[in-house]
């Protein structure tokens, strides 16, 4: 758990969240601390409350990348949009980056290209498939006095 006043952020993916955090999984090393469905809920879910098939789909789930814990659901709806955010993360060396960037934009889109910049020696950022906006950097090596 994470101490009173950090901040997580919830991502609703409206009926994808296990194939979306396969992808955490696989291109980002996303470790599962924990996974609910509905059906699992130990109160009952109030009639209309979810879309007929949803039983199965993801009351919350958390992952851990790196040091930060990512909340997840597939909501109580199908579909969705993500906007107005983008999620950082700094990796350790330039293949880590590679290989997450690669990852995430099999079926996503790519907002800039993997190249140096000011700020860190590699930098891109890609769009995955569910409409997550992911900034990869590779953290930059202090500076020698």
């Amino acid at each position: 758990m994470n101490p009173p006043g950090s901040l997580e952020p919830y991502l609703f993916f409206g009926g994808r969240c296990e194939e979306a955090l396969a992808l955490y999984r696989e291109a980002l090393g996303a470790e599962l601390e924990m996974l609910m469905h509905f059906r699992q809920s130990p109160q009952p879910i109030p009639p209309g409350m979810l879309p007929a098939g949803f039983e199965d789909k993801v009351m919350h789930a958390s992952v851990r990348i790196g040091g930060a814990r990512v909340l997840a659901s597939d909501g109580c709806e199908e579909g969705g949009r993500f906007g107005g955010f983008s999620l950082s993360v700094s990796l350790p060396d330039a293949e880590a980056v590679r290989r997450a960037f690669d990852g995430l934009a099999v079926g996503g889109s790519v907002q800039t290209p993997l190249a140096p910049t000011f700020w860190s020696p590699l930098y891109g950022s890609v769009t995955d498939p569910f409409g997550v906006s992911w900034m990869l950097s590779l953290a930059a090596t202090p500076a020698t006095a």
